[in-house]
């Protein structure tokens, strides 16, 4: 049985995650990983092509001259989101070899990624440690998996590899075009996807690195998002993916009222706590309602004539359509989540793409997610203490991934806008089923019953004095929808089992979620 502790948070956490020594959280800024950074092998030009061509012939032969043996990790990246088919083809590879008990260290995975379920059973796969959209988290949450999974926000990521932390034995990277050398760009080909930033950390820190494309060009690739000089081998295959998957059903406008109000509420909130004001910087998410936040915002700065210095992407074409229009000096893109977006970082030079190191790196010297003014989020809970969740539902299912939500609650002014309800199971609780982000860091949330901001934000709470907004406390909106739903959210049925740790954005463990019996 895994030994547990409590945590600054109050929350059971592990001391020991798959044989390796996990640090229990220990509060926001409390907690300071020292030492140097983890360095790749060196290695020498003499030991590569002369004539710079790394082409071989498969997957398989690639995986066999990066020495793939039991135990291992390898990692890949989820810039083709649900469309990705570099994942699966590298698995079954390493199935036909015989190998077993790997890590496999996503920056993601999707319900694309559904066969691994099947590796996981027959022993190919021991565990996961990156965010699981779908069937694998479900799969993980009914205590299935060998292992312990392993979540983390995209900077935490960055900074495990970077500590060592997690070793990546063999980096495979997704890249819609490629030349031989293997300098790589995601912003075109016929599977362009945007950036590839997710794969950067690997591409310098794994032990061994693949790019794998599906359109080869000649030397050089320009621009190259990934530079040849770390990568090992060059693979091409017929089809990496199906680039029109990386729209989910998420990155759409909301139609529902309710979810626009939440979005206009969010917009006046920011308008009247003094944010929206030539120069200001905000991020907001691929959902339907943080979508929609931003045209109302759009909107507003159009009447009033004020220009944003940058906005954080998630690149969709709302934002494109801010940049073109002059609404925006920059995005500094971390993701494309649509083809408008895939296009604008191809066309336009304001439109740049970025990297976690950049946005959100514990280790970097400073990083962009701090200097932003606002950021809007979603969660899947809250409680009347704002801490979030944003993995977990209700039921202590594990669906969903942390990705860069964490290391944006480092912004000026974190902003929640959620339904107070769902399937009318309340949103709002006494405790959320899983810890993602601690209450001290969300600032404001906003539902369709009302605006709630942190009593800690005393400053937010003396600006909006007077406001028309409807400002209520978290716990009057809870009392109000328990009313509605029928009584709190009953408490999932968890076991004792520990099958996932939620690694904080300082590479502690937050929190951990429990088996969930069939």
């Amino acid at each position: 049985m895994t030994r547990l502790v409590k945590n600054a948070a109050g929350r059971m956490v592990p001391v020991e995650i798959n044989g390796q020594a996990a640090v229990p959280y220990q509060g926001v800024g409390k907690y300071r990983p020292e030492g140097r950074k983890r360095g790749a092998p060196i290695r020498s030009s003499a030991d590569y092509p002369a004539d710079g061509d790394k082409i071989v012939a498969n997957i398989k032969d690639a995986l066999i001259n990066a020495g793939l043996r039991d135990g291992m990790t390898i990692s890949t990246h989820h810039h083709l989101r649900n469309g990705d088919h570099v994942a699966n083809a590298v698995f079954a590879a390493a199935a036909e070899l015989g190998v077993k008990n790997l890590r496999w260290f996503p920056s993601a995975s999707f319900p694309c990624h559904a066969g691994m379920i099947d590796l996981m059973e027959s022993g190919v796969i021991h565990h996961i440690e990156g965010s699981m959209n779908g069937p694998l988290g479900d799969y993980c949450t009914r205590g299935k998996m060998k292992g312990m999974a392993v979540l983390r926000s995209h900077g935490g990521r960055y900074q495990a590899i970077q500590d060592g932390d997690v070793k990546v034995d063999i980096a495979v990277i997704a890249a819609p075009t490629a030349d031989p050398f293997g300098n790589a760009t995601g912003d075109r080909g016929p599977t362009a996807c945007g950036l590839l930033g997710f794969a950067l950390a690997d591409s310098e820190y794994a032990d061994h690195v693949i790019a794998v494309t599906d359109n080869l060009v000649p030397f050089p690739c320009v621009p190259w998002q990934i530079q040849g000089n770390n990568v090992d081998q060059v693979v091409v295959m017929d089809s990496i993916g199906d680039a029109s998957k990386i729209v989910s059903g998420t990155t759409q406008i909301t139609k529902s009222p309710d979810r626009l109000l939440i979005a206009e509420l969010t917009a006046r909130f920011c308008d009247e706590a003094g944010i929206v004001q030539d120069g200001f910087s905000f991020q907001a998410g691929a959902g339907g309602t943080a979508l929609s936040f931003a045209l109302f915002l759009r909107d507003m700065m159009r009447e009033r004539n004020i220009k944003a210095r940058f906005v954080r992407g998630g690149s969709t074409q709302y934002l494109v359509d801010m940049l073109e229009e002059g609404l925006t000096d920059y995005i500094l893109d971390g993701q494309t989540f649509d083809l408008e977006g895939v296009r604008s970082m191809r066309e336009n030079p304001g439109h740049l793409d970025t990297s976690p190191f950049t946005s959100y790196n514990w280790h970097g010297k400073g990083n962009f997610a701090s200097m932003l003014d606002a950021v809007v989020l979603g969660a899947t809970e809250v409680d009347t203490h704002f801490n979030a969740n944003v993995v977990t539902h209700s039921d202590g299912r594990l669906l969903h991934g942390i990705g860069g939500w964490q290391n944006c609650l480092a912004s000026k002014c974190t902003i929640l806008p959620i339904p107070s309800f769902r399937d009318r199971i309340p949103v709002v609780v006494d405790e959320v089923t899983t810890l993602c982000g601690p209450g001290e860091l969300v600032d404001v949330i906003v539902t369709e019953r009302g605006i709630a901001i942190n009593p800690l934000r005393r400053d937010l709470l003396e600006k909006l004095r007077g406001s028309s907004l409807p400002l209520r406390t978290l716990t009057e909106i809870k009392s109000e929808v328990e009313d509605i739903c029928g009584g709190p959210a009953d408490k999932p049925h968890l076991g004792k089992k520990v099958v996932a740790a939620i690694k904080w954005v300082d590479g502690t463990v937050i929190d951990s979620v429990r088996q969930v019996g069939d």
